[in-house]
């Protein structure tokens, strides 16, 4: 593919972007040995509030309105970086003609997994690749879609643009994640064509092969995700620490992308964002301790 806007190249080495990964746990010592669990404070605030729901659906218009007005000037590049760029100095694919897309994660970007959440849950465990398998196999119906999403991407269609969504779903689990966006409302969709997932490019949970996959077709105007690998690789690097993966995302050339373009939803109850301990969170500068005023014994 012809790549106008060439830069040059800084290497940083893409991590995987997975489904939540915790302790693997057999579904049936899960239910024999542990007990339920309440819902996290990030599963409360995610999936129940009414906060979460005004971010959302305030997110999705942003989204929609973003999208309708860059299809209207017919863009000359697209907001995927060339494989020969980075954040730091980024390259741009060239639009080429080609018709208009906007790329969606799915998992907690497009639906809510209410169905299996509810049922690691109730388990008492927290993840299990088996029966996440099983979720995406089986769970039509009981995934709901994200508040705000549907109208957004009607928006979206109406525009001329297609929707098309980019997932670390299993390949293998294809049919059962087609009939699971339908169900939800979210649309139809056809693997390899509008649906790309896990496997069918060979950077595994990589998402940066199927954007190229994905751009051999279409001019993509907009990612949109709930992590950060759903716009681009580099930035779930192994190699970066909790602040310096933050910096990355401030990196002045991509700076304005972020709700121009790229697109981030709130996901506080997994993925690579929830890590980090009390240094990583809290810095030095920001140290505090209560003073004698407070009752407490004054810090030392």
């Amino acid at each position: 593919m012809k790549q106008i806007m060439s830069v040059a190249f800084v290497a940083l080495l893409a991590a995987c972007q997975t489904a939540p990964v915790q302790t693997p746990v057999t579904e049936a010592a899960a239910v024999a040995t542990a007990a339920p669990t309440e819902p996290s404070g990030g599963q409360q605030w995610l999936f129940g509030s009414a906060e979460s729901s005004v971010v959302m659906r305030q997110t999705w218009a942003t989204i929609a309105g973003y999208v309708e007005a860059k299809a209207a000037e017919a863009p000359t590049y697209g907001v995927v970086l060339t494989p020969d760029s980075s954040p730091v100095q980024p390259g741009f694919l060239a639009c080429e003609g080609k018709p208009l897309a906007a790329v969606f994660d799915a998992d907690e970007t497009l639906i809510w997994n209410l169905g299996s959440m509810a049922a690691f849950g109730r388990m008492g465990i927290g993840f299990d690749p088996a029966i996440w398998d099983d979720w995406e196999r089986t769970g039509a119906g009981k995934a709901v879609a994200i508040p705000g999403a549907l109208d957004a991407l009607t928006r979206i269609r109406e525009a001329g643009v297609t929707v098309i969504v980019n997932t670390n779903r299993a390949a293998e689990n294809a049919a059962g994640t087609e009939a699971t966006l339908k169900a939800a409302g979210i649309g139809e969709f056809s693997h390899g064509s509008t649906l790309f997932l896990r496997g069918d490019a060979p950077d595994g949970s990589g998402k940066d092969g199927r954007r190229m996959m994905i751009s051999e077709n279409y001019c993509v105007i907009a990612l949109v995700g709930d992590q950060l690998g759903d716009i681009a690789d580099p930035f779930n690097a192994k190699t970066l620490s909790v602040l310096d993966r933050k910096v990355l995302t401030e990196a002045p050339a991509i700076a304005d992308l972020w709700g121009n373009g790229w697109f981030v939803l709130p996901n506080p109850v997994y993925g690579p964002s929830i890590r980090g301990d009390f240094d990583d969170i809290y810095p030095e500068a920001t140290h505090w301790a209560p003073s004698a005023a407070s009752g407490l014994p004054a810090a030392n």
